[in-house]
């Protein structure tokens, strides 16, 4: 079945990377084969669900013996272009930024921080790892000479728009950002949120009436 990603609702994509690395998991236990009623056990969700996510794309499984478990993550890989290495921008290097910059995760998953930008005079030019902090008058240049595509946002709210603008001007057409601050982006750039305060403030949304009857 042949599609374009403007015909798979976006949820849908959002929930891809999570059977990937369910899939990925089962791959290095050795498990070969899965049904959509294990695979909806394991990640919380129906089999009903799984099944009509993966048809927007395809035929995976076959009934009664489920779907080929490292077959299945390998067509998910080359749906969500995992199968090459993606460069990332990240501009911010302060505490969050370090982590970020440190964070082994990214380059097991394909991608590769290959970029740190700030606009502090005092962290320009220190060394994170092998990368040099550079200062946000290199970040076109340098966005462009690497063909960087991916960003991530690691300042206060206050600075996080005019980075975003930046990065759009560059060319990075997906940014990642941890301001807690809402962005906006030209036609054509997509924008991720992570702010941990924002779940932070769900969860107690379900704890304050049993906090509220001990007290």
């Amino acid at each position: 079945m042949e599609t374009s990603s403007i015909d798979i609702p976006e949820i849908v994509v959002r929930r891809l990377p999570l059977y990937a690395r369910a899939l990925h998991w089962m791959v290095q236990d050795n498990v070969q084969t899965i049904s959509s009623s294990e695979l909806g056990a394991k990640l919380g969700m129906s089999s009903a669900q799984i099944r009509k996510d993966l048809s927007y794309f395809g035929e995976f499984g076959k009934q009664g013996t489920g779907y080929d478990v490292k077959f299945l993550l390998s067509q998910l890989q080359q749906i969500l272009g995992m199968q090459k290495e993606w460069l990332v921008a990240l501009v911010g290097v302060g505490d969050l930024g370090h982590a970020i910059a440190r964070y082994g995760g990214f380059g097991r998953r394909g991608f590769k921080i290959a970029a740190l930008f700030d606009n502090d005079p005092k962290r320009i030019g220190q060394q994170v790892g092998e990368l040099q902090i550079l200062g946000m008058d290199s970040l076109a240049m340098v966005v462009r000479g690497l063909r960087i595509r991916l960003g991530v946002i690691a300042v206060p709210a206050e600075a996080a728009q005019q980075v975003a603008d930046q990065m759009a001007g560059a060319g990075i057409r997906a940014i990642l950002t941890y301001a807690p601050i809402n962005l906006h982006v030209p036609k054509g750039v997509r924008v991720r949120y992570i702010d941990p305060v924002v779940v932070l403030q769900s969860m107690t949304y379900h704890l304050k009436d049993a906090v509220r009857s001990r007290e």
